[in-house]
This record gives C-alpha cells, structure tokens and sequence, in this order.
C-alpha cells in the first residue's frame, strides 16, 4: 500500500462509525511492522481521543501479528535457539524492549561465573560455582508467594525483578550454563523441571535407545541448584503415575520448553480472566 492512502486511510480513523473504523483498521493490519513508527507520529500529535485509541488498539495488533510471525518463523527453523524463543515471547507482551540490554545483563552471569573456572574443576565444582554466581550472587529465586503471576515468565522482568517460576528459572539457568559450555539439557519432569548435566563424549545419545544413561547427574533449579544423583530421579520417575514416565528424563527439545513455558502464561491469563491473550497464546502454542 502506497504511502497517499495509508495517509488517507489514517485521516479516517475520527469517523464515529465503527464499521468504517473496521474496515479502515482491517486495511492497515495488512502492513509490516513499519507502519509503527508512522502511527505513533500520528498518536504524538493528535489531540482527538478517539483517534488516539484507534491508533493504539492497530499498534498493539500490528505489534501482535508481527510477533506471531517470528515465532512462527523461529520454530520452522531446523536449529532452533532458545534465548530467541524466550526473547519472542517476551517481547509478546512487551513489544518495545530491546535486545541489546537483555543479552548484556545474560552476558555479566556468564562472565561472573566464567571468572571463577579454572581449568581443573570438576563438573559438580563448574555447577557449584555457577550455582553461588546465579543464586548467591545475582539472587535469583522462585517466587513461592505468586508463583502464577504472568510476569515470572517474561526474560526482562525476570532479569529485573530477579525471580520467576519452575518453568522460566530453569530456563534461565540452561542458558547461562549452555553459555558456560557446559553439557546441559533442560528436562521436562513434571511441574518441577531439572536440568540434565550428561557426560560430553555420550550427551549425542540421550535420543537413543536408551535415555539418561550418558547423564551425570541432574540439577534443581527450583532447590537453588541442588545436585541430585540419576538413581534417586529413577526412583522418582518410577513412582510418576504419568503414561509416559520413561520419557521423563530425556532432554527437552528447546521448542518444547517454550511451549510448557506458554502453557504457563496460559494458566495465568486464564486465572485472572484475560481471554484475549490466552486466545494469542494458545493460537502461538499450536504453532509449535
């Protein structure tokens, strides 16, 4: 659409009539993400109300979509990257954040933690280091007082507020230690996920025939990294009433983790009675 009738199509948006508002509006959500900036020039100077509301319900749908598109574009991709999945659905929710901060502040954990390495550390020692920097240190935590709050699943208010849920903390660390190096696999056990921490030469075979076998020991986030060994998690596994229980301890592909990460946002959004954004959400989730 050229630029004289996006203009004329903008000059619209005072009409009272709400069907022509509808069909004005249909028409600019058939632009990109460039029609933003535009639009907001338009908002900045209007002094009509109801053109500043028009103008901010197509941003916010425009933002939607472009968003929805990402993501979309992300899990199509045959080498998916789970710092650009959890940075998508974030800016989901919050669509004027920036990159740039978000992966400084990832990048002062892995430093902190990478200063303390030394070449002769054992693999339990590289945890027990990366657990002092990520728990002691930079104070991350659950947060056991709401732990259904929609904003424990966001990266950014996350890294903020230094707190999140089972699901977004366990992430976080499978970033920061993946970063690190370190041979590590986000596992999908029940409503408390681990990280898996798998021997380097054998971590290629925790999708063969027989899973966890190449895994050193297992990690608990949730516990402020608590080290625990694979006989006592097979004893948990087996005492799981779940059908699938043998594939509890496999590693998680990273397009999983962002979906039990939407389902999160999902029961929070449903708890609190916003159907417009568990109708996004769920259109997001079956995308992946």
């Amino acid at each position: 659409m050229n630029d004289h009738r996006i203009d004329s199509l903008i000059l619209l948006l005072d009409d009272p009539d709400d069907s022509v508002f509808s069909l004005v509006q249909d028409e600019l959500l058939k632009e990109d993400i460039s029609l933003v900036d535009h639009l907001e020039h338009i908002w900045e100077t209007s002094l009509d109300d109801l053109v500043q509301k028009r103008i901010e319900l197509i941003i916010q749908k425009i933002q939607l979509n472009d968003t929805k598109l990402k993501i979309r574009n992300w899990a199509s991709q045959q080498n998916i990257d789970l710092f650009d999945g959890f940075f998508l659905i974030s800016r989901y929710q919050f669509p004027g954040i920036k990159l740039k901060p978000i992966q400084l502040e990832l990048e002062k954990i892995r430093k902190d933690t990478w200063l303390e390495y030394r070449n002769s550390l054992t693999s339990i020692e590289k945890v027990t280091i990366l657990n002092h920097v990520f728990f002691d240190h930079f104070r991350f935590k659950i947060d056991r007082n709401n732990p259904d709050s929609p904003e424990l699943c966001y990266l950014n208010l996350i890294l903020a507020l230094k707190k999140g849920n089972p699901v977004s903390i366990t992430i976080l660390y499978t970033l920061i230690a993946r970063s690190l190096g370190l041979p590590v696999h986000y596992i999908d056990f029940n409503e408390n996920p681990l990280v898996g921490y798998f021997d380097k030469e054998t971590a290629l075979l925790a999708h063969g025939d027989e899973p966890g076998h190449s895994v050193l020991f297992y990690i608990n986030p949730s516990n402020k990294g608590a080290i625990i060994g694979p006989k006592e998690v097979d004893y948990i596994k087996q005492k799981s009433d779940l059908n699938n229980r043998e594939n509890l301890t496999e590693p998680c592909p990273d397009r999983i983790i962002i979906k039990r990460l939407i389902e999160k946002l999902i029961f929070a959004y449903n708890r609190s009675g916003e159907t417009d954004k568990v109708f996004y959400l769920e259109e997001i989730s079956g995308i992946l």
